[in-house]
Order: structure tokens, then C-alpha cells, then sequence
């Protein structure tokens, strides 16, 4: 069997099914999947690159350990994202002394540009220009749903699941890092 992702047409879902039922050699697939994605979720705690690879390395590990945990009816993803989390809060805890970096802009928007869209590519590097200095003014309970729902794609309830926060809380906290984002682009402009 194929342990590529892009080979391998089942869910996530169904490989972490398979994996409770003793099919282990399949969460390499969920690796696979998921490595990048977490590494590119916890530069936004930490910026080492040592401290990133051991900390997913981390969460894969707890993953495995834990996986007859997750209820297969539900996503795989935002368990995932909540053990990321959780692992990424408790290593900002250990560290307070080490200051919070931001995001690296060429992890966040990891596209490449074809010659018959440089103007594209412009308008893309302006973007990411402004979110990296944008992003970083507001308050991590505003930026960690935005950066979920906008960067990682994650909808409003594995946002919640993620974050362990009501729906509702999910949708005010999304709504007003946006408003405040407007506001910093009107004075910006």
C-alpha cells in the first residue's frame, strides 16, 4: 500500500479507524498529512525550529498514543489541532522567557507563482506583507481564530473544538479580529 497522501484515497477519518484497529503502519499517511500544517500552526508559538519539530514531533506521539480516544463519526482534524494546541500552550508556559515570534509569511502562504500571474504574486506579497504586520497587533484570543479559519481552514465548530470555546464565542471572536484588522488597515491606508 501507498503511504503517500495524495495516493491514498481514504479520510483521515477512516485511516484513524483502521490505525484503533491495529492497522498502526497507516499513521504514517496521517503524518504525512498533517506535519507541515503543524509545523506551519506552531511557529506561531514558538520560533525555534528545533523546538517545532520536537513539539509536532510531540503531538504525533501523543496522537498515537491517545488515537482509541477519537470517535471516528467526528473530524480528525480538529483532535489533532487541539492536542497541537495544547502541547504549543504548554511549551509557551515553560518558555515565558522567550518572546512570541510571528509568522513566517513564506509557511503561511506557501504558493508558488507561474509567470502568467506575476501580477498575482504581487498582490499575494502585498497581502502578506500587511498580515504579518497587522496580525501581530492583536490579542492571540483574536488572532488564533483568525489564523485557524483564514490560514489553516478550519470551520467555525473545529474551531471551537480546537480552541474548546462556545460556537458563539468562535463567531464574536472571528467578527472582531476582523473589524479590528479593518480598522488597522484604514489607518494603515
Amino acid at each position: 500500500m501507498d503511504l503517500k497522501p495524495d495516493h491514498n484515497p481514504m479520510t483521515d477519518e477512516e485511516i484513524a479507524g483502521r490505525v484503533q484497529q491495529g492497522d498502526t503502519e497507516l499513521f504514517g499517511i496521517l503524518v504525512e498529512r498533517y506535519g507541515d500544517k503543524l509545523s506551519r500552526y506552531a511557529r506561531k508559538f514558538l520560533s525555534r525550529r528545533e523546538d517545532i519539530e520536537d513539539l509536532v514531533q510531540e503531538v504525533f506521539i501523543k496522537a498515537y498514543t491517545n488515537i482509541q480516544s477519537f470517535t471516528v463519526t467526528r473530524k480528525f482534524s480538529p483532535w489533532l489541532y487541539r492536542i497541537a494546541h495544547n502541547e504549543f500552550i504548554n511549551a509557551i508556559k515553560k518558555k515565558r522567557w522567550e518572546p512570541l515570534p510571528f509568522f513566517d509569511p513564506d509557511t503561511l502562504f506557501p504558493h508558488p507563482l507561474s509567470q502568467e500571474n506575476a501580477d498575482r504574486g504581487v498582490l499575494d506579497h502585498e497581502m502578506k506583507e500587511m498580515l504579518e504586520r497587522h496580525l501581530r497587533k492583536l490579542d492571540p484570543k483574536y488572532r488564533e481564530p483568525l489564523v485557524l479559519y483564514y490560514l489553516e481552514e478550519l470551520e467555525y465548530a473545529e474551531i471551537s473544538e480546537v480552541l474548546q470555546l462556545p460556537l458563539s464565542t468562535v463567531g464574536i471572536r472571528l467578527k472582531r479580529g476582523k473589524e479590528m484588522m479593518r480598522k488597522f488597515l484604514l489607518n494603515h491606508e
